[in-house]
């Protein structure tokens, strides 16, 4: 159960702006901004027990084509825990295994690639993240929009049905468009 505090973490987070601070410091907000939303989307997603090779083993969130994001990430998820799991980050480089991940964010640098590594991603119980137009009919899971100078977020439940992935309806509810067919 997710306690009231977070709850309000969770609405604050999705009202900041990305364009709040200076125009140079925009794309760091929003950088940081997404390495919150990537560690949060785990305690609102249910993976399959099979996704876990031990029952202790560690949540993990592989970052493809996103240093900046990686980067924050690690520092976002230092000392935390998913589940009751430690976080681990990967840093991945085109053509690395997913074997083991349980989120995959793909960074807009990887757009062109983007057909492919998602079709290597389909049918795995993995939550893939995404920045790219077009994602979504693609197959990611998530992905992220610029709306009104707020970060916010699509979900596709058919491509997290194909993954096993059961979504809280806590995080619909705060997406800013849920595909169900």
């Amino acid at each position: 159960m997710v306690s009231l505090t977070r709850r309000l973490w969770w609405m604050a987070l999705l009202a900041l702006p990305i364009a709040a601070a200076a125009q140079s410091d925009s794309r760091v907000a929003e950088v940081q901004i997404k390495a919150a939303f990537l560690y949060k989307f785990g305690e609102f997603v249910q993976w399959p027990p099979a996704a876990f090779a031990k029952a202790d083993g560690p949540f993990a969130i592989g970052v493809l084509g996103a240093d900046d994001v990686a980067a924050a990430l690690e520092q976002v998820v230092a000392d935390r825990t998913v589940q009751g799991r430690p976080v681990v980050v990967r840093r991945l480089r085109r053509g690395d295994s997913l074997a083991g991940l349980h989120v995959l964010f793909i960074g807009q640098s990887e757009s062109a690639r983007l057909a492919e590594t998602l079709a290597a991603a389909r049918g795995q119980a993995l939550l893939t993240v995404t920045e790219s137009d077009n994602a979504i009919s693609q197959g990611s899971v998530i992905n992220f929009v610029a709306e009104d100078q707020k970060l916010r977020f699509d979900i596709a439940l058919p491509s997290a049905e194909r993954g096993q992935l059961k979504i809280s309806s806590r995080l619909l509810a705060v997406a800013r468009k849920v595909i169900s067919i």
